[in-house]
């Protein structure tokens, strides 16, 4: 399974940005999906989660103003971002539970994507 995301971008502080993550393969199911980030000399943290019915998760400095979304038809995961602030500069990862198979064989993973640059200038 490959997931594919986008979105980044640059933006001042106050603005907003949507990502997307779409997976994309021989997709049995999918469980938890997730967006991770890290940011230059710290380590990958976890911004916000959403289980396959729609129960949400997210890291303390996410909360109010990030917002998780899935559409289960499309296997895509959403984080729409809202009042940046220049320390959620990051790359940020999509990340999915999956369950694919591969020539006959079934194949339970977690797989991340490429990741996308989100800078926010102040």
């Amino acid at each position: 399974v490959q997931l594919q995301a986008s979105g980044g971008g640059s933006v001042q502080a106050g603005g907003s940005l949507r990502l997307s993550c779409a997976a994309s393969g021989s997709i049995l199911r999918i469980d938890d999906m997730a967006w991770y980030r890290q940011a230059p000399g710290n380590q990958r943290e976890l911004v916000a989660s959403i289980t396959s019915g729609g129960s949400t998760n997210y890291a303390d400095s996410a909360k109010g103003r990030f917002a998780i979304s899935r559409d289960n038809a499309k296997h895509t995961v959403y984080l729409q971002m809202n009042s940046l602030k220049p320390e959620d500069t990051a790359v940020y990862y999509c990340s999915a539970e999956t369950l694919g198979s591969f020539g006959g064989t079934v194949v339970a993973a977690r797989d991340w994507g490429q990741g996308t640059l989100v800078t926010v200038s102040s």
